[in-house]
C-alpha cells in the first residue's frame, strides 16, 4: 500500500520540483556547453527495481580524458571545476527528476551504483533493488561520503527493511537542510572501486 503512496508523493514533489528548477536547469546546461564545451547531460545504465538496468540522467561533470593506452584517467583528474560545485551543491541530480516521474526512481531509495558491481554483491546486498533505487537515501544523511561502503550497504539495507512515510519525511528534509548548507569542501561522490564492492 506504501508503495503507491510513495509513487504518488514523488510526482507531487518531482513535477512541480522539475517545472519550478527549470530556469536553473537550462542556466546549468549552458554553462557547461560554453565552459566546459561539451554535452550538457550524462546517461549511464543503472540497475532499478529487481535490478532492472534504466538510464540515469545527470548533469555532466566530468571530461573524456584518456591515458595513452586509452582507459579513463581517475575521476579526480577528469572532474571540472564546474563539475565539481554541481556535485557538491548536487545540482548535477537535477535531471535525474526525470527518473523519478517516469517511475524508474523514487526521490528516497538506496543510491544506484553501476551494473557492473552487481556480480560483486552478496546475496544479502542484493536487497538494496528489492524497492526502487533514490536520488537520496538513509545512507546519505548518515554521513553521505564520509562512511565506508559497507556502512553505506547497511544503511540501504536498514532503509529496504524500514522504510516509512515518516523516515522519508526525515530524509527529504535532512537532505534540503544538507543542501543548503553548502561545504565548498565538501568531498564529492566518488563511485566505489570493485575491490571495495567485494570487500563490502
Amino acid at each position: 500500500m506504501y508503495a503507491i503512496f510513495k509513487r504518488l508523493i514523488d510526482l507531487a514533489i518531482a513535477i512541480p520540483s522539475l517545472v519550478v528548477m527549470s530556469p536553473v536547469m537550462v542556466a546549468i546546461a549552458i554553462a557547461i556547453k560554453l565552459v566546459d564545451r561539451r554535452n550538457a547531460f550524462f546517461t549511464q545504465k543503472r540497475p532499478g527495481l529487481y535490478g532492472k538496468p534504466f538510464r540515469l540522467i545527470k548533469f555532466q561533470t566530468m571530461r573524456d580524458v584518456r591515458d595513452k593506452q586509452g582507459g579513463l584517467l581517475p575521476d579526480d583528474q577528469r572532474l571540472t571545476k564546474l563539475g565539481a560545485f554541481l556535485r557538491q551543491s548536487s545540482l548535477d541530480e537535477l535531471p535525474s527528476l526525470w527518473n523519478v516521474i517516469n517511475g524508474e526512481m523514487s526521490l528516497v531509495g538506496p543510491r544506484p551504483l553501476l551494473t557492473e558491481y552487481l556480480p560483486y554483491y552478496s546475496k544479502d546486498q542484493h536487497r538494496r533493488h528489492h524497492i526502487k533505487p533514490g536520488l537520496t537515501g538513509w545512507a546519505q544523511i548518515h554521513g553521505r561520503n564520509a562512511t565506508t561502503w559497507e556502512d553505506r550497504f547497511q544503511f540501504d539495507l536498514w532503509y529496504v527493511d524500514n522504510h516509512s512515510l515518516t523516515i522519508d519525511l526525515k530524509i527529504l528534509i535532512r537532505t534540503v537542510n544538507q543542501i543548503f548548507r553548502f561545504d565548498e569542501n565538501r568531498p564529492t561522490r566518488p563511485m566505489p572501486k570493485f575491490s571495495e564492492i567485494k570487500q563490502s
